[in-house]
């Protein structure tokens, strides 16, 4: 598939399939991530590819709303940076996040983006709630220098979402000078 007819076809799936994402599939959206371009290079953003069941149900809580699908991936990949090596880690975060939904697109994965920054769980703040996740299952202290933007879930697609047809774009968003 070409990067265009990615695009095109890319939607985002909520609902996955029980069936285990390969090795080499998730070895390539590691190195997916690596390569996603960064202010100055200086890629301030860290990445955690989570798979354990008991791990994705707990991330699942992250939000009061919206991060309930992540339980039924099979992966979930936390991104996250420094905030004091970049001061658009924002950005860099964000485009590393899409550079991962196209790549699992490409590779024949759904995905869908569980937006973490400036959102809450029950408890606390969802970067709070999911740093206190990270702590746990890595049984060390995340720095609170440590952002987390987004979680991606990702899995095979136990949904069939079309992509909108050409008609169906806004165009009254680009202006034209």
């Amino acid at each position: 598939m070409n990067t265009i007819e990615t695009i095109r076809t890319r939607r985002s799936i909520r609902k996955f399939t029980d069936e285990k994402i390969s090795d080499e599939a998730i070895n390539l959206l590691k190195e997916i991530a690596l390569r996603s371009p960064s202010s100055r290079n200086l890629d301030p953003w860290k990445f955690w590819f989570v798979q354990s069941p008991a791990l994705l149900k707990e991330l699942a809580k992250a939000k009061t709303s919206g991060s309930t699908l992540i339980d039924g991936a099979k992966l979930a990949i936390i991104v996250g940076a420094d905030e004091n090596i970049s001061d658009v880690w924002v950005e860099d975060c964000s485009i590393a996040s899409i550079f991962l939904q196209l790549a699992a697109q490409t590779l024949g994965l759904g995905s869908c983006w569980v937006q973490i920054r400036n959102r809450n769980s029950q408890k606390s703040s969802s970067e709070d709630f999911v740093k206190n996740i990270l702590n746990i299952a890595q049984t060390g202290i995340i720095p609170k220098n440590i952002r987390i933007c987004s979680i991606i879930a990702v899995g095979h697609p136990a949904e069939k979402r079309n992509p909108l047809e050409f008609s169906e774009l806004n165009f009254t968003k680009i202006a034209d000078l």
